[in-house]
């Protein structure tokens, strides 16, 4: 058992759903957040089993939902904060067939957002013991590892938010808060569709093992969910 507490943004569905439970299961204390609770069944199905979990509404790119999150939880702790919630956009947007506003909610979400939630909820995280934020990214934000192209809102919001963490890992070293880039591998979501490489349960493990055990040696890193470090 444990008193410590990670809050999980999208965590009604895929990773953030197996991570709540994963955690919940470990006796942390769960804040796992998602835009609309009333709705997500599995959710409260965990919650409903005695497991330590509080469900909160959020709308990630709803700043004043965040802060209405930040003031809501002002003098408590948050050992782990893990922005998980993300979006792709469409599938089919290859060269030629780019909708502008689209890209823009894709960067809205999976690069802004997750800058907003920490800046938030900092004193909250500096307030615990552990005392990490994490971004769910993708290896296909790694500059380095593209040999294919395409998936231009997809790739560019992971590559940004990539950046949006290294610099958080730098601001907030004299905090104490260690910053990290999780990539999930291809996994059997909604998002990474039936194909995928591994079970939601595979990947959460390992993004679990390295969340329990991160701090300031691997802060500013960006890192698959077995261990291994990606080049940006």
């Amino acid at each position: 058992m444990t008193n410590q507490t990670i809050l999980i943004t999208g965590a009604n569905r895929g990773i953030g759903l197996k991570l709540t439970e994963q955690f919940a299961r470990d006796g942390w204390q769960v804040l796992a957040c998602c835009r609309n609770p009333a709705d997500a069944e599995q959710l409260h199905a965990l919650a409903e089993r005695g497991r330590v979990i509080e469900l909160h509404a959020l709308d990630v790119t709803n700043y004043e939902q965040v802060t209405a999150l930040a003031d809501l939880l002002k003098g408590r702790s948050i050992d782990i904060l893990v922005s998980n919630a993300g979006i792709y956009g469409s599938k089919d947007a290859a060269f030629g067939r780019i909708d502008a506003a689209e890209w823009r909610q894709v960067l809205e979400v999976n690069t802004i957002a997750p800058f907003m939630l920490a800046q938030a909820l900092v004193d909250q995280v500096a307030a615990s013991r552990h005392k990490l934020m994490a971004v769910i990214s993708s290896k296909v934000g790694s500059i380095a590892d593209n040999s294919s192209g395409g998936s231009y809102q997809y790739r560019s919001s992971k590559t940004a938010v990539n950046q949006v963490v290294k610099s958080l890992s730098i601001d907030l070293a004299e905090r104490g808060i260690s910053v990290i880039s999780l990539h999930p591998g291809w996994v059997q979501t909604d998002m990474g569709g039936p194909n995928a490489e591994i079970s939601t349960d595979e990947s959460a493990s390992g993004l679990k093992a390295i969340l329990q055990s991160a701090g300031q040696s691997q802060t500013g890193q960006f890192i698959e969910y077995n261990g291994s470090i990606i080049p940006w």
